[in-house]
């Protein structure tokens, strides 16, 4: 006999549907599962014929052919398990379903007794079931809460088989599990207003916010660089909604989503290790799981220690700050995950710390100086659009009484420039100034006279690259929409090429 279900397979964040076929036929005992599957799914069928025994049903002593189509697409994981188990149930005869199992989709990994596991992806998955018109979406328990974030489709947990055939023969119905409120969705973030003196960097910060912007930040240790960098999600716009649906994609599929999240609501902030490999931030594996840069996307990419990073990890980001996306490519497919993330790089100016320090003697040689910062390539460092120095705070900034300005105070100015943006690039792919391509920035970064002279005598005297030229161009823009301010003057371009010039103060001699 022959019987067919629905399930969904993932494939980089995006799913895809996949009929699973079963047919039973009168021949030499056999279990085979075919439709180019992976050792995962393989397994499967040790798998689904010790669940099916110990769930109290028959396993047929025939040949047994699951297809698992579309056949030109690999299958990996075991998530169809459920879905395999059921088809054969149903062709021998022992599911005796009172539903249309048309309008229904099943996808789970199956333990010995029967039980479902967790898989990841789930979102992905929901999202492709509703679209092709699948009304009733059966998954583990454990993924009810994720997959409850999309409408239109009624999602059910599903503990064991046993409960799963009792609620299709309609003995014991099973409740779909309530969709959450998304507005109550929300975790706590550290805040500006603890953060004492460094008026500069905070404001570099608030123009990267603002705009989208990427930071180098310098100073001795102890200064405060990663307490602002881990501030920084905070002033950034509120994430829509379909931005928390692209971002919790990515971390359900790379198993990191948190069971009792089921969508990312705050801007992610990612601190990877200086020990990271090229691989792990960008991604990589035999199946291509996301980086480090695919997992901030639509955050924060925090590299602390940044010269300590290898060579190839920092040279391996200079195509996803351009491209905003990241493309892995193995035997068996090519996987395009996005990465638009604002990334915050922090050095000391130093191995000990202290060069250039007013008080404290660096003990580093003047060849040691270079070689430490000559970890970080011209390349690189352009692609660093604002360079902040954020010195030692003196004593009377940590004892003093008056409070910083909060992350809500800061917020709200972030959040009118961005409007402004959003406003102005409508119709276009540019979501902020810092994605402007060079036509754009023509025509939506023109100077006064008074702007233009000063940025004249900037390129001339700091010998600076046209990227650099770009990148000014871009900051101008976004101090200019803080301010409120159409046209960029003389005070928006001046602080952007002060927000620039931080290199030639430690890299100019290299």
């Amino acid at each position: 006999m022959f019987t067919r279900l629905h399930s969904t397979g993932i494939f980089g964040i995006d799913a895809y549907m996949v009929e699973v076929e079963a047919d039973i036929s009168n021949s030499f005992p056999a279990f085979d599962v075919v439709g180019l599957p992976d050792t995962a799914v393989k397994e499967s069928r040790d798998r689904v014929r010790s669940a099916l025994k110990n769930s109290g049903f028959s396993f047929p002593t025939t040949k047994i052919t699951v297809n698992l189509a579309p056949a030109d697409i690999k299958k990996a994981g075991s998530m169809y398990d459920l879905p395999s188990l059921l088809s054969i149930l149903n062709a021998s005869g022992q599911l005796m379903a009172e539903c249309d199992l048309n309008e229904c989709a099943f996808i789970g990994e199956l333990s010995l007794d029967g039980e479902l596991r967790h898989i990841n992806g789930m979102l992905s998955m929901a999202i492709e079931a509703k679209r092709n018109g699948i009304k009733r979406f059966f998954v583990p328990s454990a993924d009810a809460y994720e997959a409850s974030v999309v409408e239109g489709i009624e999602i059910y947990p599903v503990d064991n088989v046993k409960q799963l055939v009792a609620h299709l023969r309609n003995e014991t119905k099973i409740k779909p599990t309530e969709a959450p409120d998304i507005t109550a969705i929300s975790q706590t973030m550290l805040d500006f207003a603890d953060v004492k003196g460094q008026a500069a960097a905070k404001r570099a910060l608030e123009i990267a916010a603002a705009g989208g912007h990427n930071v180098l930040l310098i100073g001795p240790p102890g200064s405060g660089k990663s307490m602002l960098a881990k501030r920084l999600p905070s002033i950034l716009p509120s994430m829509t909604f379909e931005e928390s649906i692209e971002t919790t994609k990515i971390h359900s599929v790379a198993g990191t989503l948190p069971r009792d999240i089921p969508l990312i609501a705050n801007r992610p902030f990612r601190a990877p290790h200086h020990t990271v490999s090229a691989a792990g931030l960008s991604g990589g594996g035999i199946v291509p799981r996301p980086g480090e840069v695919s997992m901030a996307h639509n955050g924060v990419l925090f590299l602390d220690e940044f010269p300590e990073f290898s060579r190839q990890a920092m040279e391996v980001l200079r195509a996803p700050i351009e491209d905003g996306q990241v493309t892995i490519s193995r035997a068996n497919g090519r996987l395009t995950y996005p990465c638009e993330f604002s990334l915050i790089a922090a050095m000391n100016p130093c191995p000990c710390g202290f060069f250039g320090h007013p008080r404290k003697k660096c003990i580093c040689s003047q060849q040691t100086v270079k070689r430490y910062l000559g970890k970080i390539s011209g390349p690189m460092l352009d692609r660093l659009d604002i360079h902040v120095e954020v010195p030692a705070v003196e004593y009377e900034e940590l004892t003093g009484k008056r409070d910083g300005e909060s992350s809500a105070e800061i917020k709200l100015r972030v959040e009118k420039a961005r409007a402004i943006q959003n406003e102005r690039y409508k119709g276009t792919d540019v979501t902020c100034n810092a994605r402007l391509t060079s036509n754009l920035i023509q025509k939506y970064c023109r100077l006064d006279e008074a702007a233009n002279k000063i940025l004249k005598n900037a390129f001339e005297n700091l010998g600076m690259s046209a990227r650099s030229y770009d990148r000014i161009l871009k900051i101008a823009r976004t101090v200019a929409d803080l301010d409120g301010k159409e046209s960029i003057g003389a005070a928006h371009i001046a602080q952007a090429i002060q927000f620039r010039s931080l290199d030639r103060k430690y890299w100019s001699e290299l």
